[in-house]
């Protein structure tokens, strides 16, 4: 509903438009009203006492419930028996009984008037799900995810296992596997082969291991593993697909590759044939959006900065021969800084900024 002052304010300058010329039917488009809605501000009283509506008074219906049939709806509905059911439930079991009392409508819109349309059984109320747990990572082997994923094999219902673990910070595979089951000793065997590749024992803080909440990755055997490794392990939120979204991405990379079969593979040494030279590739020579476009071993190995720093160098000398060219500041080859893995809290995110910062910059 308009206001009565801006009722007056849009009358008044749809006169003036239609005195200078204008169409009245385009004017009242162009103010956002129907030209039958000026019409009856013209001929009432909408332009001197306003929309009446709201304080209209309505008679009621002859056929409205009654006082006394409103409380009979409101005693029935919360009998022991009617007590955790909803109207469309105690309607049908009246009947059944051979009693009509008013309709599941009826019985819903007086509840609602009482307060009592929330859930009326004995469930408790909704709570807020607590927060995803947040990594920062600002330099190679502190922050890890990992997975498990299918591989389709060319027999229907047959699948390979491939296991991978990702630095968060480089984007590097420091460690994968593939077998024809999945198994906790499986991934037991790879975090500890991970860690011996990866130097961990000769690491002050050991890296934190973020995965998602299937049972193979919380199996007892592979807990004892991080636990003798000193690894920190970290889950997903229950039922919350994108709390691991860096191994989800990962995995959609690698099928999405031109090389994945789209048949499946023919036996487990083809799946693992495949799984070397993807990540093999994905390592050294896939050029990463998110890093800049150098390649995860390049910054996993910390050569990214010197790698940038001459990109910048080869920008400024381009700028520098043709200056016309260039109507702003070169490409930005800024090496990134830290990653967040699920920056849901505002401090994480100042504290992930901050660490950005402190990154040195390329010349």
């Amino acid at each position: 509903m308009i206001g009565l002052e801006d009722r007056q304010s849009l009358a008044h300058d749809i006169h003036t438009a239609h005195k200078a010329g204008a169409r009245l039917r385009l004017a009242c488009e162009t103010a956002g009203i129907d030209v039958r809605t000026l019409q009856r501000w013209n001929t009432g009283a909408g332009l001197v006492l306003g929309d009446g509506r709201p304080h209209a008074v309505r008679p009621q219906p002859a056929h409205a419930l009654s006082v006394a049939e409103r409380a009979e709806v409101l005693r029935v509905a919360n009998e022991p028996r009617f007590a955790d059911m909803p109207p469309a439930r105690i309607v049908p079991m009246l009947a059944d009984e051979g009693v009509y009392i008013a309709s599941e409508s009826t019985f819903a819109r007086v509840l609602r008037e009482h307060g009592q349309t929330t859930h009326r059984g004995r469930a408790k109320a909704p709570r807020a799900g607590r927060p995803p747990t947040t990594h920062i990572a600002g330099a190679a082997r502190e922050v890890w995810c990992w997975d498990m994923t299918y591989l389709p094999a060319e027999v229907a219902g047959q699948w390979f296992y491939l296991y991978l673990i990702l630095d968060l910070y480089s984007r590097k595979i420091v460690g994968w596997e593939v077998h024809e089951r999945d198994d906790a000793s499986h991934a037991a065997h790879l975090v500890r082969r991970t860690a011996l590749a990866e130097g961990i024992a000769t690491l002050a803080d050991k890296p934190v291991l973020h995965g998602d909440n299937g049972s193979t990755l919380k199996a007892t055997t592979v807990l004892a593993m991080l636990h003798w490794l000193g690894v920190k392990p970290s889950y997903s939120r229950p039922r919350v697909s994108d709390d691991n979204a860096f191994a989800e991405a990962l995995f959609r990379t690698a099928k999405y590759r031109p090389e994945f079969p789209n048949t499946g593979f023919a036996d487990l040494n083809a799946a693992r044939d495949w799984a070397t030279d993807f990540v093999h590739w994905y390592n050294f020579d896939h050029r990463h959006s998110s890093i800049r476009y150098v390649s995860p071993a390049q910054r996993h190995d910390g050569d990214d900065h010197a790698i940038l720093a001459a990109r910048h160098e080869v920008y400024v000398r381009a700028r520098e021969r043709n200056p016309a060219r260039w109507s702003r500041c070169t490409r930005d080859w800024t090496p990134v800084g830290a990653v967040t893995l699920n920056p849901e809290r505002e401090s994480v995110v100042t504290m992930a900024s901050h660490a950005t910062l402190k990154q040195p910059l390329a010349a």
